[in-house]
């Protein structure tokens, strides 16, 4: 269940228990050196896409979007990765969110996302990394039509487990 849920329907246990966000647990395990990521484990240029409900929805639900905490791990993850334009709370939607991965439009929902596949190909990036399912989903599944056979889709704890030092 998502925050937003919790708070709708079970209040009293969001405010007993709390909650924290994947990226915030990230970044204090690797503050508390827990878990430690090794840099070199990808060579290739890799990008960071922010995704509406972690961004601008957290945002407008909770008054703070998470967008330093990705860049952060990132950056103990990665020697080489840059950002999209535009980004942050500025980021272009990717087409998969809002349930149109399981909406029988996928014509439309390939055309709506060219625009971040447009971004991704002028990045130049060969790992595209996110936190949300709807957008690896999406990105995953178009990118073939836009001739990006080869990119990489990676959800961000996925890049912090393979780049963890055993």
């Amino acid at each position: 269940m998502t925050r937003s849920g919790l708070r709708k329907w079970y209040p009293e246990s969001l405010r007993t228990f709390g909650t924290i966000s994947v990226p915030e647990l990230l970044v204090k395990y690797i503050k508390e050196e827990r878990i430690k990521p090794e840099k070199s484990r990808f060579q290739g240029l890799a990008t960071y896409h922010d995704p509406c409900n972690f961004g601008r929805k957290s945002e407008m639900e909770f008054g703070r979007g998470f967008y330093d905490e990705p860049r952060w791990i990132m950056d103990r993850c990665l020697e080489n990765w840059v950002e999209l334009y535009p980004n942050k709370k500025y980021q272009t939607c990717c087409g998969g969110g809002g349930g149109t991965l399981t909406t029988p439009y996928d014509r439309e929902r390939t055309f709506y996302g060219r625009k971040k596949m447009e971004q991704i190909r002028a990045a130049g990036a060969q790992m595209f990394v996110t936190l949300c399912h709807a957008c690896h989903g999406q990105v995953n599944d178009i990118k073939k039509t836009y001739g990006m056979e080869d990119l990489d889709v990676k959800y961000l704890w996925e890049l912090v487990l393979e780049c963890l030092q055993i």
